[in-house]
């Protein structure tokens, strides 16, 4: 399983970053469904692009406690998150660790070799979510948080909340 960051697990500020604690505010049954999915999936893997740190608006130590909030709020609620991927490189650096680029499901596959993409799932709320997901062939469920469905996508869901009645859709 596959999961972005901000508009999935957490909600995304409009027009800036998560960039303390302060302004993390992790999405209603969003820990819930993780702990859920992770019965189903052997990993629960998030891949976010954090480009806040290449514009200098936060660095990478606070985009890792703000990580490490997300992971242990999992674990307190029994569940688990395997790694959290990030790339803080600008949209025009062409960074191909930044989704829609696939190199962060490479990483992922290398870290945990037994990942085969082709039983994988991505559940993003970007259109570059979608297209990170179609090149590594996985399913994909897109989270409308009440935005419009774009052409193409396998599923859709309102929030993190909903996919896990919805796995059987997506297979």
């Amino acid at each position: 399983m596959f999961l972005d960051r901000d508009g999935v697990i957490n909600r995304q500020v409009v027009g800036d970053y998560v960039r303390s604690l302060s302004q993390l505010e992790i999405l209603p049954g969003a820990v819930e469904a993780i702990v859920r999915l992770g019965v189903v999936f052997r990993y629960i893997i998030v891949v976010t692009n954090q480009q806040g740190i290449g514009k200098g608006l936060m660095n990478a130590a606070e985009v890792e406690v703000i990580h490490d909030h997300i992971i242990g709020k999992v674990q307190e609620a029994g569940g688990k998150i395997d790694r959290i991927y990030y790339c803080s490189s600008l949209s025009s650096d062409n960074d191909p660790n930044r989704k829609p680029g696939i190199g962060m499901g490479l990483q992922a596959k290398y870290d945990f070799p037994d990942i085969d993409f082709g039983c994988s799932l991505m559940v993003g709320d970007s259109l570059s979510d979608i297209q990170f997901a179609e090149r590594l062939g996985m399913r994909h469920i897109f989270v409308t948080n009440g935005k419009p469905v774009p052409y193409g996508v396998d599923c859709f869901c309102n929030t993190l909340a909903d996919v896990p009645g919805m796995l059987h859709l997506a297979r």
